[in-house]
């Protein structure tokens, strides 16, 4: 059995580090209510997507994916980041993935998610910069 080389210095730091008063007192409660700083009236997602079974978590993993990008990419082409434009409803992500993708196997929504994460991504810089000069990021 080994022996810890210093033991006197582990045992305080572990008891300095979770009996430190006031710096660790923060009262962090967990909710799963969502507030927002910028834009506080964003539109929720659709029932079905929040009550969907955790199997197929991926549809609606898709639907967001497809959201994001249609919003940043929209960011860019408009040139605006107002919040009707920011987050506008969740409609057009819908009909996009109930046309094209509904009916796909996991395996293609996981490729079509892929997808559209490359596209967010693309645009994401673009659309910062025009949230960031408008304070609305």
């Amino acid at each position: 059995m080994r022996q810890a080389r210093y033991p006197l210095v582990l045992t305080a730091l572990v008891l300095g580090l979770t009996s430190a008063p006031g710096s660790a007192e923060r009262n962090l409660v967990p909710t799963l209510e969502r507030s927002f700083d910028v834009c506080p009236d964003r539109p929720a997602e659709h029932v079905w997507m929040q009550e969907i079974p955790l199997r197929q978590a991926y549809q609606r993993v898709l639907v967001q994916d497809i959201y994001r990008a249609q919003n940043l990419e929209r960011i860019v082409q408009t040139g605006s980041c107002d919040c009707e434009i920011q987050f506008p409803s969740w409609d057009a992500a819908e009909a996009v993935f109930r046309e094209s993708y509904a009916s796909d196997e996991r395996w293609e929504m996981l490729q079509a998610s892929d997808a559209y994460n490359r596209r967010a991504n693309a645009a994401r810089p673009a659309a910062k910069a025009i949230c960031d000069a408008a304070g609305n990021w």
